[in-house]
């Protein structure tokens, strides 16, 4: 426990000073975090005997969230459009550098490479920009999003531990409860009612209705992971944080919960 919160705390530290330290170094901070995210993801399915294209893969992740960041800061739409084309190159090397390969499932392995990129790369590209989902940087918003997904972490976790009684999916998690849930759900939606005191971008029902979607589908980014951890054999994707596990496990919420809160908050606010 003393690990896990010492870990906890200085993971908040880096992650709040990426915010603080300007729209630069928000960028290259969350491109690097979801290039490894990547590289955990092609760890652990090459562990399963999948010969990923990882080098590929990675090269192809960095293009795309690229691709996707720039087109925040360049005022001419046309040069952002080229640069998401030059993507339609770079991505048919992933199936042409499987033609080399002496592979009995090729397609297997441009399959999950493929899924790698999907898994982990677009959704922070979502999260990332969320930072500028109302034109110009505000860290307020990927700021907010990541401490109501911590306090539905948090408070599903302990009403979980204190109430829970009712398995949520068994199969896929056997400690998560429907208990657990609406706790986690109830915790958020006070977070972000508290957020809305302080960040004024939002009405307080705009705050919580964010709240409620990264309770519920930041669940559903959970078992997902769990899905996919339980396919392999695994219990953690990893150790690079001591006492949480992986980054897949410490960002799984994230994964589906970015792509619809972005879109939720871009048609509040445009």
């Amino acid at each position: 426990m003393k690990t896990r919160a010492i870990t906890g705390f200085f993971f908040v530290v880096i992650m709040l000073g990426s915010f603080f330290a300007g729209p630069i170094v928000y960028s290259v901070f969350f491109c690097l975090l979801s290039l490894l995210c990547l590289q955990e993801f092609y760890r652990l399915v090459r562990g399963a005997g999948i010969a990923v294209n990882q080098q590929t893969g990675l090269v192809n992740g960095a293009g795309i969230f690229a691709a996707v960041a720039l087109s925040f800061y360049l005022n001419n739409a046309l040069l952002s459009h080229k640069l998401v084309l030059l993507l339609a190159v770079t991505l048919s090397s992933i199936f042409i550098q499987e033609l080399f390969k002496r592979s009995e499932t090729p397609f297997t392995n441009i399959g999950f490479t493929f899924l790698g990129l999907i898994f982990t790369i677009v959704p922070f590209s979502f999260f990332h920009a969320l930072g500028f989902v109302n034109g110009a940087f505000n860290s307020h918003f990927p700021m907010a999003f990541l401490i109501m997904l911590w306090a539905n972490d948090t408070g599903a976790y302990l009403s979980g531990r204190w109430l829970g009684r009712t398995k949520l999916f068994e199969r896929h998690s056997p400690k998560k409860t429907w208990e657990g849930f609406f706790g986690g759900v109830v915790i958020a939606s006070l977070a972000g009612f508290i957020i809305s005191l302080y960040f004024k971008e939002l009405l307080w029902n705009q705050w919580i209705s964010a709240a409620i979607i990264i309770g519920c589908v930041g669940t559903m980014g959970d078992l997902v992971e769990s899905m996919f951890k339980r396919s392999l054999n695994i219990k953690d994707s990893g150790g690079i944080l001591p006492g949480h596990g992986g980054l897949l496990d410490r960002f799984d919420g994230l994964l589906l919960a970015a792509p619809i809160v972005y879109t939720y908050l871009y048609f509040v606010l445009n």
